[in-house]
């Protein structure tokens, strides 16, 4: 039995030859769902709500040219080769942790210019950004990518996973491991955590609602990246993605400590 014929349709829409795609569509909703919890979470830390449309106005475009240009690096020879596919982001290739980057860069001149403190902007943000992370993953499973090494079956429906799933993770002739469900659980774990974190008083101090961001999503994906067969790589078996949640995940340790033993910060549900 071919079971590549039971997967999910990419396509949501076709509307006269115009192509709309579920990764899009699924993007485009978790995307909204965290501006407008953002939005929210502005207005309680007496922060004009405005300022998170413009964050998402001006950061979201760089963020994706982020994203682009992190992948192109790191596959360079490719596009070297092929110059005219850099701009063809349709046809796959964007990094989360370059559009991370790019729209930090956005976040601290937004701030600066408007004179917000950046880690409450920081604060705000990170659990809007960590949901679009476990949302987005959907994106990649409609697509069948982000996938894992080779799988059975039976390893499959021991997760007691929906048949939907099993039958979406039959790729290429065989089944995968689901990393891109690995990681969306994982992240939903730690989003649940952080907004319970972040509502008790006298716990955490500004700054560190996103710096508990930084500690829990470099840790899930250093661990869900060891077991993708899609990585970017900086040397031969040495991951880009492993590397940088490594050193994401020290420094914000360490950051975290030095703050709490050296800065005198507000608690973050007493702003």
């Amino acid at each position: 039995m071919n079971f590549d014929l039971l997967a999910l349709n990419p396509i949501a829409l076709n509307l006269g030859g115009l192509e709309i795609h579920w990764y899009g569509v699924i993007i485009a909703m978790g995307a909204l769902i965290g501006v407008i919890m953002a939005m929210r979470e502005a207005k309680k830390r007496h922060l004009d709500p405005d300022n998170i449309l413009d964050l998402v106005l001006y950061g979201v475009p760089i963020a994706l040219v982020g994203a682009r240009l992190y992948y192109v690096i790191f596959e360079l020879p490719y596009y070297l080769a092929n110059p005219s596919e850099i701009i063809k982001i349709w046809h796959g290739g964007i990094a989360i942790y370059g559009g991370l980057i790019a729209a930090f860069i956005v976040l601290l001149v937004l701030c600066k210019k408007r004179n917000i403190s950046p880690w409450l902007m920081l604060d705000i943000a990170a659990p809007s950004v960590l949901l679009g992370q476990i949302v987005g993953r959907w994106g990649n499973f409609m697509n069948q990518e982000a996938f894992g090494a080779k799988t059975t079956l039976n390893f499959l429906q021991s997760l007691h996973l929906p048949h939907f799933i099993v039958e979406q993770m039959y790729i290429n002739g065989a089944y995968r491991q689901p990393t891109f469900l690995y990681e969306s659980v994982g992240n939903l774990i730690g989003l649940a955590l952080i907004l319970i974190l972040r509502n008790r008083k006298y716990l955490l101090k500004r700054g560190e609602v996103f710096l508990t961001y930084l500690i829990w999503y470099p840790a899930v994906r250093f661990f869900v990246e060891g077991m993708r067969t899609d990585s970017l790589y900086i040397l031969p078996g040495v991951r880009v993605s492993q590397v940088l949640s490594l050193v994401l995940f020290f420094v914000a340790i360490g950051i975290f400590i030095y703050r709490r033993k050296n800065e005198n910060d507000p608690w973050y549900n007493e702003l």
